[in-house]
């Protein structure tokens, strides 16, 4: 395979990328030496994640650069550009929390969450806080036992706050700078790694209640108390520099790849983040451009301690942080420690790591099979709700590579105001591709409409008008809204999926998703609405009728309970049957 393509493939630095037949890079690499690299690919034994790759690999191609640190960057800058299928960047990675004290206008103390860290002399930032939890509870704490600001806004009197001794009034009154200067002294002593000054804190109020005979606040302080000394206790290490630094190391088995991060920060092991990642290729260069990614959207340390593997010299320069292999010492300890976290995790999550892969991206691949897609990256699913032909909205997930992507999730108010699904999902059709085309942004690999041949019909017709050609298919459900056949919009005929367990559940996540989505706007859209109007879209109920009714019943609940019979004092029989109906299906929705 490729044997004439790689004998011209030079012993150079560069960056390769794997096409298949339609022409979409599916994988962006680098290399030290692009021909050993590539022929390590076709010519060696490749396995797991890394075969199915090759298996799509229609050509490659290559650029060659003078230096290993213009072929990372490259790496990375195609990464962005062209988002391959088997490449894997940080994008839903979640972020941690970070206590943020702000000392103006007024001192506080939060709990936030950043995708990056911007600092001012108005605010620091201390963290981050794997045990959210923790981070909460110590934050409760402080504030607590330091009269910080903690109301929103400047109310124009005194709160409570400050009428039990936890805030000094800053919006009214002017409180000394001196004794500002002193609570925000020891609040910032305390998280930057000085444990006594909190502890004695406690203890203080502690003494004082008693002293009053308070004994169940000072049993609550108590608890907090213990409470603390067990977190502190946890996070304890024996570096006493303060520096904060992070602590990286890998294990790998089998084509997967453990990453293991801890964090610590002034003295003091906070926690740690972790994940394992699916080879393709080698696991250093899986692992360096993990830690690029990761430290695109979370704070950088002074120092990253790290194993020899890791190409320090070019995430240094990138990054701007200082990476340092340790060789002996309390250092060398403790990246053997988080060497030790990193296989246990791999050990213990592999299994249910392979069944997710299994449930998400095998099945998703063995649909582009099953339906003759080269490369089913994206598959975008749309769903109607409506009531009588009102409150009329659409929605539209995405799943990408086997797994939802909720920040590509839209949602859709359809100006048509009848029940015609048709037309419905001709317009929800229409502009969610017009958009496209006209913000130049790439079209999914397939679409999913939630129904029979007349939605795939109602989308097909709208993508002509468009001159856009995705394949089509169909959702029906069954008589208790499971998810029963696939119909392909292409041949036009249902595919029995009997044989295929894994593809239909995986269809059934993605029903089901879409469903609950849509229903969840509509439901929203709905509360949205007054009384008068949800009344107005009953036939038969006119302004002076709705006016009557509104008079005596007062709610929607209260028009709820009443019978038929009782509604027949207003309005005619079959007016009372059809709004009872009405109100019986909006609940139902």
């Amino acid at each position: 395979m490729f044997k004439d393509e790689l004998k011209l493939v030079p012993h150079l630095p560069g960056s390769y990328q794997m096409i298949n037949k339609d022409g979409v890079i599916i994988y962006v690499g680098k290399a030290k030496d692009l021909n050993k690299r590539l022929h390590s690919y076709f010519r060696g034994t490749v396995t797991g994640k890394t075969a199915l790759m090759v298996s799509e690999v229609d050509h490659f191609t290559y650029i060659v650069t003078k230096t290993e640190t213009e072929s990372f960057i490259l790496e990375l800058n195609l990464i962005k550009k062209h988002d391959p299928k088997y490449n894997i960047l940080l994008k839903d990675d979640k972020t941690y929390p970070y206590i943020e004290y702000v000392s103006k206008p007024y001192p506080s103390l939060k709990v936030s969450r950043y995708t990056s860290i911007k600092r001012s002399d108005k605010k620091q930032i201390f963290g981050p806080y794997p045990n959210a939890y923790a981070a909460r509870r110590i934050v409760n704490l402080i504030n607590r036992l330091y009269p910080l600001k903690k109301c929103d806004g400047n109310p124009k009197k005194l709160c409570l706050y400050y009428h039990i001794g936890e805030c000094l009034g800053y919006c009214v009154k002017n409180p000394s700078l001196e004794k500002i200067m002193q609570i925000e002294n020891e609040i910032l002593s305390f998280l930057r790694g000085n444990d006594k000054i909190l502890i004695d804190k406690i203890m203080e109020k502690i003494e004082i209640l008693s002293q009053n005979l308070n004994f169940e606040k000072a049993l609550e302080l108590r608890n907090e108390l213990n409470y603390i000394k067990v977190v502190l206790d946890k996070q304890k290490v024996e570096l006493h520099d303060f520096v904060n630094r992070d602590v990286i190391s890998f294990y790998h088995l089998n084509g997967y790849l453990s990453v293991q991060i801890f964090f610590i920060r002034n003295g003091k092991l906070l926690g740690g983040h972790s994940n394992i990642i699916n080879m393709v290729a080698s696991a250093e260069e899986e692992l360096n451009l993990y830690i690029y990614s990761y430290y695109q959207s979370h704070e950088k340390p002074k120092e990253i301690l790290t194993t020899s593997e890791v190409n320090k010299e070019i995430l240094s320069d990138l990054l701007n942080i200082n990476f340092i292999t340790p060789l002996k010492g309390k250092k060398k300890e403790l990246l053997n420690m988080c060497y030790m976290n990193a296989k246990l995790n791999l050990e213990r999550e592999i299994e249910s790591f392979k069944q997710d892969e299994k449930r998400t991206i095998e099945a998703n691949n063995r649909l582009g099979k099953l339906l003759n897609i080269s490369s089913l990256n994206t598959i975008e699913t749309f769903d109607n709700s409506n009531l009588f032909g009102s409150f009329s909205v659409s929605g539209m997930v995405v799943f990408k590579n086997g797994k939802p992507s909720k920040n590509d999730y839209r949602k859709f108010k359809i100006s048509l105001d009848k029940n015609d699904d048709y037309h419905m999902m001709e317009e929800v059709i229409y502009r969610r591709y017009f958009r496209l085309l006209v913000e130049k942004k790439p079209m999914p690999d397939l679409i999913f409409v939630d129904g029979g041949i007349n939605q795939i019909n109602a989308c097909k017709s709208s993508l002509e008008k468009l001159n856009i050609n995705i394949p089509v298919c169909g959702l029906k459900k069954d008589d208790h809204h499971r998810t029963k056949t696939l119909i392909d919009g292409t041949l036009m005929k249902e595919i029995d999926l009997t044989s295929e367990i894994d593809i239909f559940n995986y269809l059934t996540r993605i029903q089901d998703e879409v469903h609950r989505f849509t229903i969840n706007y509509h439901k929203q859209i709905r509360s949205k609405g007054a009384l008068g109007s949800i009344l107005g879209n009953v036939d038969g109920i006119g302004e002076k009728r709705r006016k009557e009714l509104l008079k005596k019943y007062g709610s929607l609940e209260k028009i709820k309970e009443a019978s038929t019979e009782e509604l027949t004092s207003i309005i005619p029989v079959k007016v009372a049957e059809e709004l009872k109906k009405y109100l019986e299906e909006m609940n139902a929705k």
